[in-house]
């Protein structure tokens, strides 16, 4: 082997090595924000429980916010993939979003740390993102996200299962959006409210989303 190859093989190792350690870090990052929440978690925790040095953790993130954002970094690529993976599930545009629907009170459900962390990064998102920025990074992350949804509803458009008069695609999937986010949070912290008046909170969701989709649905167009 040759020299180039050498130093080839040894850049491509050490780039490697220092993706692994970036990522054992937001393993340790999510362990932590989910055992003590985002407020009291220090970057010295982190390192404690990734088992590295301190120096090493500021190495990589300078402050606990962009540990922060490599968390919701990974939590967007994670439930594009699950977007992608419902819409492919269904055949027509009305239950290919039905299906998103449902893929994103699963995700919620399975990856609390994803959905607490996103929440709170939409919650405060700063009103200027510097572009290059993480932050800004994240937003395109997120409208890749919804871009999912826009396709299902403009295939729901020309197959007829969604009303043809759907004015803002975009609009339409920012709108069921804050609706199944809302709806999580409401699983999730009423649960006590929700037995008290008998309905479970399986229920409620299907309810929801069915009363949610009614206004997607041709027939809302006539009689509109």
């Amino acid at each position: 082997m040759c020299q180039i190859d050498i130093m080839s093989d040894l850049k491509q190792r050490r780039a490697e090595e220092k993706e692994q350690r970036r990522e054992t870090l937001i393993d340790a990052a999510e362990r932590v924000f989910a055992n003590a929440g985002f407020d009291a978690a220090t970057m010295e925790e982190v390192a404690r429980v990734a088992r590295v040095s301190r120096a090493l953790v500021y190495l990589y993130f300078k402050n606990k916010d962009e540990l922060h954002c490599a968390v919701c970094e990974r939590a967007l690529r994670l439930l594009h993939e699950r977007f992608l993976s419902a819409a492919a599930s269904a055949g027509r545009g009305y239950d290919k979003v039905v299906a998103l629907g449902r893929a994103y009170m699963a995700f919620a459900e399975e990856f609390p740390c994803y959905f607490m962390a996103l929440s709170r990064f939409e919650a405060r998102a700063p009103e200027t993102v510097v572009e290059g920025s993480l932050e800004h990074h994240l937003i395109d992350c997120g409208r890749a996200v919804h871009q999912v949804t826009v396709d299902c509803l403009l295939h729901g458009v020309r197959d007829g299962s969604i009303r043809a008069d759907l004015e803002d695609p975009l609009l339409a999937a920012l709108s069921l959006w804050a609706f199944t986010h809302g709806l999580i949070q409401l699983m999730h912290s009423k649960k006590h409210f929700f037995s008290q008046v008998g309905i479970s909170t399986a229920r409620f969701a299907e309810y929801a989303i069915d009363f949610a989709m009614r206004g997607l649905h041709p027939r809302a167009a006539k009689s509109a």
